[in-house]
């Protein structure tokens, strides 16, 4: 097992923890990679089954995750151009890591509104 230390707030900018969950924990990246996770898609695919996300935060996201190396951007030459994004491996292998996590929200979310509801 890992062992997980929390640095002092000098060394903050250093943090393995911090630097990689800061670029994955967002609003939108696991929901980008559930969407990916039966194959490649384009992006107005992606951004159909997000529904609400904007086109402008979208693309943002997806850059973002391209830089990192946790999906590929694929531009074919026709006319209009055709892109696809697809999970690379370190990709699938954060959205294993994180399907516990997406299970137990998908369980609890009813619990957690009504508690919502009642606070």
């Amino acid at each position: 097992m890992v062992k997980v230390t929390v640095l002092d707030k000098k060394d903050a900018q250093n943090c393995p923890i911090r630097d990689v969950l800061d670029r994955v924990g967002d609003k939108w990246s696991i929901l980008i990679f559930c969407v990916l996770e039966d194959g490649a898609k384009r992006f107005n695919e992606i951004k159909r089954a997000l529904g609400d996300i904007t086109q402008r935060v979208l693309t943002s996201t997806l850059r973002k995750l391209e830089t990192e190396g946790y999906l590929t951007r694929e531009v074919f030459p026709t006319s209009p151009p055709k892109v696809i994004y697809e999970l690379t491996a370190r990709g699938r292998a954060l959205l294993g890591l994180m399907m516990p996590v997406i299970e137990w929200a998908e369980m609890t979310h009813a619990e957690i509104k009504a508690d919502r509801a009642q606070a």
